[in-house]
């Protein structure tokens, strides 16, 4: 169930994480799933809840991932850095019958429309919208602003999302310093 304080996070946090330019340079080495236990652990998170898209225009804003209140967080950017949407990833369940009662983004207030897509749900409310797409007893949230990142760019975000491989890893994980000596 999506909680009304995690809801500030796409309106509040994701601006401030995207204002670097170059802090999620990593330093291109594959990482392996014991990296990846390991960064869950720091980040406070399930390894189950790490999840990654892809998205052609947008890639992962590396200082943006980690643990937001029990759940896997990421932001994605544009190449331009001008739109953005989230990734949010917990446990849970999304039904026809609760998909309307659980709120979406900071519009915790406003009615949400859901709309089945595929294996997805489509979301609404007021300036807000998202996929939302149930694995197991996981979703994975697709958050952005309607007037940022139009409905195309979350539904193939919402279809390509999957486990990351080894590559996509390396890219979540912080970068470490190759210093010289």
């Amino acid at each position: 169930m999506m909680r009304p304080s995690r809801a500030l996070l796409p309106l509040f946090l994701l601006p401030v994480l995207l204002t670097g330019c170059d802090a999620d340079k990593n330093g291109g080495t594959a990482a392996d799933r014991a990296d990846l236990d390991a960064a869950a652990r720091v980040w406070g998170v399930a390894p189950e809840l790490v999840y990654v898209t892809k998205v052609s225009g947008y890639t992962v804003f590396q200082a943006s991932v980690g643990e937001y209140e029990d759940e896997f967080v990421t932001a994605y950017r544009s190449e331009e850095g001008a739109t953005k949407f989230g990734l949010f990833a917990g446990h849970g369940t999304l039904t026809a019958e609760s998909c309307p009662k659980q709120p979406l983004g900071e519009v915790s207030d406003k009615r949400v429309t859901c709309e089945h897509d595929g294996d997805a749900w489509y979301r609404k409310a007021g300036g807000s919208h998202e996929y939302a797409v149930p694995i197991d007893t996981v979703v994975v949230h697709l958050i952005a602003a309607t007037d940022r990142v139009d409905r195309a760019v979350l539904r193939k975000a919402a279809e390509a999302v999957h486990r990351p491989d080894d590559t996509e890893l390396a890219a979540l994980l912080p970068a470490t310093d190759g210093a010289d000596t």
